[in-house]
């Protein structure tokens, strides 16, 4: 990228890895990964390179680390019980949301099946300012001085009250108390459609429901260019 040109978007393709681990011969444990990889070799690609190629070691040492004990005791505990043996499965996975405008946005998101009905899915959002090389934060999207934590609270609350009357989800009944409690600026990411913000799996639903996931249009307060500055 020549010295003053923008990078307007970003080119990638998907690092993949994959792991193994096994007691006594058998296999217990199997981790997937794929990452985003840019394709081009300036200073801001190669940032965020290095940004997924960490969060993919990480990622890896964290099934080793936590799931792997988890899967040897379980196999133990089938062996002496005489019940099937234990597969426990990781995977990491990514989705680009968002493409443009010098913005990057896309989330992350993992996924541990530990057993019959045990699934616990994690997911992370990140939006790159491409300009800077470095993530944007939520209050960048709206004007300076907005008070946009209430507007997502008010707009999430409108959303799930409009579920519940059309029977299209089941919510924690003190979903109210745990919207405020629960919510986290940093759990965001742009999409075509407006800004999605989300909720941890069980933070205000049940497992059914997966990750709450909410959108506030553009021209509803959220600006796809930071600070507000949108595009004309």
């Amino acid at each position: 990228m020549a010295v003053g040109e923008r990078l307007e978007s970003l080119r990638t393709e998907p690092f993949a890895a994959e792991r193994e681990w096994t007691v006594e011969g058998v296999a217990v444990l199997s981790a997937s990964v794929r990452v985003p990889e840019p394709e081009a070799a300036n200073r801001i690609s190669r940032r965020i390179r290095r940004f997924y190629q960490l969060q993919c070691r990480a990622f890896l040492r964290y099934c080793e680390r936590c799931l792997l004990p988890q899967a040897a005791a379980e196999y133990q505990a089938a062996l002496a019980a005489s019940r099937p043996l234990p597969a426990f499965r990781a995977e990491l996975d990514y989705r680009v949301t968002y493409n443009q405008g010098g913005l990057w946005s896309l989330y992350t998101q993992s996924r541990e099946d530990t057993g019959p009905g045990k699934t616990l899915l994690i997911r992370r959002g990140d939006t790159w300012d491409l300009a800077a090389g470095y993530p944007a934060a939520l209050k960048d999207f709206f004007p300076a001085g907005a008070a946009w934590k209430k507007q997502l609270l008010a707009r999430a609350a409108e959303e799930i009250q409009r579920r519940e009357r059309a029977g299209a989800g089941r919510w924690r009944e003190k979903w109210p108390r745990e919207l405020r409690r629960q919510f986290n600026p940093q759990n965001f990411y742009l999409t075509e459609e407006g800004l999605a913000w989300f909720y941890p799996m069980y933070a205000i639903a049940p497992a059914s429901e997966g990750i709450p996931v909410f959108v506030l249009p553009y021209d509803a307060g959220a600006a796809p260019r930071r600070g507000g500055d949108q595009e004309g």
